[in-house]
């Protein structure tokens, strides 16, 4: 699905984009589908897997988009149907996109598997829930893990912890859980040092306005995208206002692909097209009439392009060297056209 001689692999998160229609959230599959996805991103949770009921301090939400919302609620809102998500799965199938899962208790993680979902992905918040971890690097499939909130020693232990399930297929989610994430909070440079830390595929759930963000970070290594997407931002919803819409969408995936083609090789060499421009760099010429016996001066060979004459190094060398022949201006001068040296 992910390796490192892949392209990047670009998710859809629907979250609850859906807004509890079953048929906007087939529409958001084939937007993804549309816009270039690879994958389209479920979560598969009930309220009370997340939370309790309960309007104490603990779960109330104050300031950004859910202010004034328990978190019971927000969860009520935002999660997907578990009978939905079988139907979701073949739609996506269907257009030729992976469809998986973030699962946020066991019975999720039994209920993914027994759809034969490809890949778990571990949600930041979940990243110290290490039974969940260990039941999800179990089934031997993907593991994604989101370390937005993770201190370094909860990514080391969860590590551990699918090591220790023989499970070595984990990729790394850079992010920020701030919703949206300001720029300045993202720190794009430390993708290289979490792929070198813990020898892992990095990827980047990024939600942020805009696509710069995704987009900057394919050169420093990231192999898999993860954005929100929704129909319309004006529709609203709990995610509505940080996801991006189709078109938003597609053009991020256009251009990690043109990044993609531009990054090409790190070895200094030139491609065939650069070779055959190579020949119209500069080189020695005569540039004017020249009769044997003449000496070389600046007024009769000079450095011009192509390069089809002798290289431009020399030029101190033949300087007042004289011609053993006639020679027509515009002729690229060699060697053989120069008195010897005795």
């Amino acid at each position: 699905m992910i390796g490192t001689a892949h392209p990047c692999f670009c998710v859809a998160e629907m979250s609850g984009n859906h807004l509890q229609d079953y048929g906007r959230a087939v529409e958001i599959i084939h937007a993804a589908k549309e816009a270039g996805a690879d994958a389209v991103k479920l979560q598969t949770y009930t309220a009370d897997s997340l939370s309790v009921d309960s309007d104490k301090e603990y779960f109330q939400n104050h300031g950004g988009l859910w202010d004034g919302m328990t978190e019971y609620e927000l969860y009520q809102q935002a999660a997907t149907p578990w009978e939905w998500q079988p139907k979701l799965q073949e739609v996506a199938q269907k257009l030729g996109l992976i469809c998986f899962s973030a699962p946020f208790d066991h019975a999720a993680v039994d209920f993914m598997a027994a759809h034969k979902m490809p890949a778990y992905k571990i949600a930041s918040y979940e990243i110290n829930d290490i039974p969940l971890i260990r039941e999800v690097a179990a089934q031997h499939l993907p593991v994604i893990l989101a370390t937005g909130v993770a201190h370094a020693e909860d990514i080391e232990r969860a590590l551990q912890v699918c090591r220790e399930q023989n499970n070595e297929e984990i990729i790394l989610l850079k992010c920020v859980s701030a919703y949206p994430t300001p720029y300045e909070e993202i720190n794009l440079n430390m993708i290289p040092t979490l792929a070198k830390t813990y020898d892992c595929l990095v990827g980047l759930s990024d939600h942020s306005m805009g696509s710069v963000v995704p987009v900057a970070s394919i050169p420093l290594g990231v192999k898999m995208v993860e954005k929100h997407l929704t129909l319309r931002r004006a529709d609203g919803g709990p995610d509505g206002a940080f996801s991006m819409e189709p078109q938003e969408f597609k053009e991020m995936v256009d251009h990690i692909r043109i990044v993609e083609k531009a990054l090409g090789d790190s070895e200094y060499k030139l491609t065939e097209k650069q070779e055959q421009e190579h020949a119209g760099s500069r080189s020695l010429f005569v540039v004017k009439d020249m009769k044997a016996g003449e000496k070389i001066t600046p007024e009769n060979v000079r450095s011009i392009r192509p390069h089809a004459g002798l290289h431009t190094m020399y030029y101190e060398e033949v300087k007042g060297k004289t011609v053993v022949r006639d020679i027509e201006k515009g002729t690229p001068l060699a060697w053989d056209m120069l008195e010897p040296e005795h």
